[in-house]
């Protein structure tokens, strides 16, 4: 049984997620600079642009978790599972995420901040 309340645990599942969505647009950006597009700047535009949104989200994150006294750490991992420690107001816990959902998470956030942030306004 978990003491960290959801809204906290979802915040410390962003400090998780947000940092690999970035990673992977850093990615797709040099793909997109050496690739044979005619017009690569709207590509380009819209990676930077989602990555400046991400940058902010996550600075917010990080502001909310050192105010709460909320950290995570990565302890270790294996072709199945990721484990994480969450420390949450001076308690420990450790949390196993499988790999899939991880990368099922970051690809929904990904289309979150591409696409489906843009239909919200």
């Amino acid at each position: 049984m978990t003491r960290i309340p959801e809204k906290d645990r979802d915040i410390l599942e962003q400090a998780i997620y947000l940092p690999m969505v970035l990673t992977i647009l850093e990615r797709d950006l040099q793909i997109i600079e050496k690739s044979a597009f005619k017009l690569k700047r709207p590509y380009l535009d819209l990676v930077e642009e989602t990555m400046k949104v991400i940058q902010i989200n996550l600075a917010e994150v990080k502001r909310y978790m050192k105010q709460n006294k909320l950290k995570v750490e990565k302890l270790k991992q294996d072709e199945a599972f990721t484990m994480y420690l969450f420390l949450y107001q001076g308690y420990e816990e450790q949390h196993n995420y499988f790999n899939p959902r991880i990368r099922n998470k970051v690809q929904e956030l990904m289309t979150y901040y591409l696409f489906k942030r843009h239909l919200a306004n």
